[in-house]
């Protein structure tokens, strides 16, 4: 995955959060429910919201999906200099989700691309307790930068809405002035900002809408992504109460080595969320 490719899942996340992002919000003991008739203010808001968004983010590795990424790169003319469309379909495997590529620009993966895919997921099926150890642990790092999160923004209830036919709590998310960037992705925090719908009944997260303020470098200063670049998420309800992914849509610009100009349109759409009651496994 490229640095221009990994630009917006870290910024979704960034906006979106995670029960390690959220972790300092909601202090050391669990939300509790509160009367909808009372009045919240934006850090009950918040704090409700972490319960919810930690029982979220552990559910969702209990369910199988499909994701479509539709990815185009356009030139500083609109035109587009390449597209890809891939489908994939993520299954459960010994307790951690597994994508496997269904489809490629219309067609079956390729035989490299499939035996590839098996012996990953043979590896995953095979794993010794010190191999997930260590595959914790890198999933751990990856996500080790959302803990400033907290910190590096603030959170302003603006108002009261509906999104997605649900009513919500409609939230501004600003740069904390004054704060420390500190990890790789710290400079990030203090150029981005946006909005959250809450929803009002469970608290799970309905849409973010988020955009870059201020131009900021990635990857040793070879790509510099540009102010205006946007991105939404939107998530869904299941009937369990578990909120998932629904869209995402990206829409980046960047310029690389300071003089080429390349715009993403990204779109990703997840759909027919299965609980994984059965795990899959190596025998059947």
């Amino acid at each position: 995955m490229g640095i221009l490719t990994k630009f917006p899942v870290l910024f979704l996340i960034a906006l979106t959060g995670s029960s390690a992002l959220f972790g300092q919000a909601g202090g050391n003991s669990p939300a509790k429910p509160q009367s909808h008739a009372s009045a919240l203010d934006a850090h009950q808001i918040v704090e409700l919201s972490v319960a919810a968004t930690e029982r979220n983010w552990h559910a969702r590795d209990d369910y199988t999906y499909i994701e479509r990424d539709e990815d185009q790169r356009l030139d500083s003319l609109g035109h587009v200099k390449s597209e890809n469309v891939d489908v994939t379909k993520t299954i459960v495997v010994n307790g951690a989700p597994f994508a496997q590529l269904v489809e490629h620009n219309g067609r079956p993966p390729s035989a490299e691309e499939q035996s590839k895919s098996s012996e990953n997921l043979y590896n995953l099926e095979h794993e010794t307790p010190q191999e997930r150890i260590i595959r914790l642990g890198k999933e751990e790092e990856s996500k080790s930068f959302l803990r400033d999160v907290v910190e590096a923004f603030d959170f302003q209830l603006i108002g009261e809405g509906v999104a997605a036919g649900r009513p919500a709590y409609v939230l501004r998310v600003t740069p904390h002035p004054g704060y420390r960037a500190r990890g790789k992705y710290g400079k990030i925090f203090s150029k981005v900002e946006g909005k959250l719908w809450i929803d009002k009944q469970n608290f799970g997260w309905i849409k973010v809408d988020g955009h870059v303020t201020r131009a900021f470098s990635m990857g040793l200063f070879v790509a510099r992504v540009q102010r205006g670049s946007h991105v939404t998420l939107e998530e869904t309800c299941m009937g369990d109460g578990v909120w998932v992914p629904k869209r995402v849509e990206v829409r980046a610009s960047a310029r690389i080595l300071f003089f080429k100009s390349l715009d993403i349109d990204r779109i990703l759409t997840y759909s027919d969320y299965l609980l994984a009651t059965v795990p899959y496994s190596a025998s059947k």
